[in-house]
């Protein structure tokens, strides 16, 4: 479906639909300021956005625009999106689950676990350990950038032949020398999870996470299934023809099992923000394992007020009101998302529906460092 806007349209949806919701008897006090910022933020993504926030005791949230081109109908914290690569760290946590039942070892090569997989290009799974792909510092390159895997006959990826797509490419450096974002690498940990726990990765999130924890919006979809279930947000693509804007409704574009272990999952603000929670809680794997994830290496030209460092499967903001928060963007067609939480119990989680790559103040991150220091 396409439908046309002109730039003053787009600009009094975003300004009609802008409210701020909390539960009964929660102060409005220090929400207006994320109000202001998501607004903003509207400008550069879109059509609508909503922040879902709270701690232990409160919970609130603010939303700017539409979830469905011309209406006024705000995304609601239980609709369902696309939540790309926060999946990451659902696929870590397993792996550290894992780690906490001796089945795995984080500093040990992935050769042992996957003889064989990690080869040819420069790539040497002898010296590729599971903490490099968590970490990022595998030195695997991306295999969705350039030409992307080629699909089944019937559309879909397996999980092996995007592997094997990635490592196709050559080392972008040696392993456990610099930081370099690639799916693959959490591709082959949903390889390694398979391999270990003899279930499918999705069946293993499921089963593990999303069943253990309550999430029931949460789904890891089926190859092929591009659906999102009800309720749930409009993705939409954005283009402009002349004076004229359009947004495209890309909702059912992606095939889920393109990205895989590295951001295929379909969930709602709630849930995130209770796996958030529980994860930070030390409800999701153990105190030790816990740490592990937190042990961050530099993201190189990452901004002032933007994720600095990565741990695994996990972004690091440091608060512009002292402490730190973790959690993990995505992005995808149709979507961009961010959920954070911190120790002390507090979380926030932001989407907008359309893709916005975080180059444009207010950022995302800028706007969860408000709802979580307001």
């Amino acid at each position: 479906m396409m439908v046309r806007q002109t730039g003053k349209r787009r600009m009094a949806l975003v300004l009609a639909a802008t409210a701020v919701l909390g539960v009964p008897g929660i102060a409005q006090a220090g929400q207006a300021d994320t109000q202001e910022l998501l607004n903003r933020y509207l400008t550069h993504a879109g059509p609508g956005a909503a922040v879902l926030a709270g701690n232990t005791s409160t919970s609130w949230s603010v939303h700017s625009g539409t979830a469905v081109v011309n209406t006024n109908q705000p995304i609601r914290r239980t609709d369902r999106f696309r939540i790309a690569s926060q999946t990451k760290t659902f696929t870590a946590a397993v792996v550290l689950q894992l780690v906490d039942e001796g089945k795995v070892a984080l500093d040990t090569a992935i050769e042992r676990y996957l003889p064989g997989v990690v080869t040819g290009n420069g790539h040497d799974g002898n010296r590729v350990t599971v903490r490099h792909l968590l970490q990022h510092t595998s030195g695997i390159p991306e295999n969705q950038s350039g030409p992307k895997p080629k699909p089944n006959p019937d559309g879909t990826y397996s999980l092996r032949e995007l592997v094997r797509d990635g490592l196709s490419r050559p080392a972008v450096a040696p392993p456990g020398t610099r930081f370099e974002y690639s799916n693959t690498n959490f591709q082959i940990a949903g390889m390694l999870i398979e391999k270990i726990s003899g279930q499918s990765a999705g069946d293993a999130i499921t089963d593990r996470i999303i069943r253990r924890l309550g999430l029931t919006d949460t789904r890891v979809p089926k190859a092929g299934d591009r659906q999102l279930g009800t309720p749930y947000v409009h993705g939409y693509a954005g283009r402009r023809v002349g004076p004229l804007f359009f947004w495209t409704d890309n909702t059912t574009s992606l095939e889920p099992s393109l990205l895989s272990t590295a951001g295929d999952v379909v969930s709602t603000q709630t849930d995130m923000t209770a796996f958030a929670r529980a994860l930070a809680d030390g409800k999701v794997v153990s105190s030790s394992a816990l740490a592990e994830m937190r042990k961050t290496v530099p993201v190189p030209g990452a901004k002032a007020g933007d994720s600095d460092s990565y741990g695994l499967g996990l972004q690091h903001l440091t608060l512009s009101c002292g402490g730190h928060a973790w959690g993990h963007a995505g992005d995808t067609n149709g979507y961009s998302s961010l959920t954070m939480a911190t120790e002390d119990g507090r979380y926030a989680s932001l989407v907008t529906n359309t893709i916005v790559m975080n180059t444009t103040a207010p950022t995302r991150f800028a706007v969860i460092d408000s709802a979580l220091c307001g």
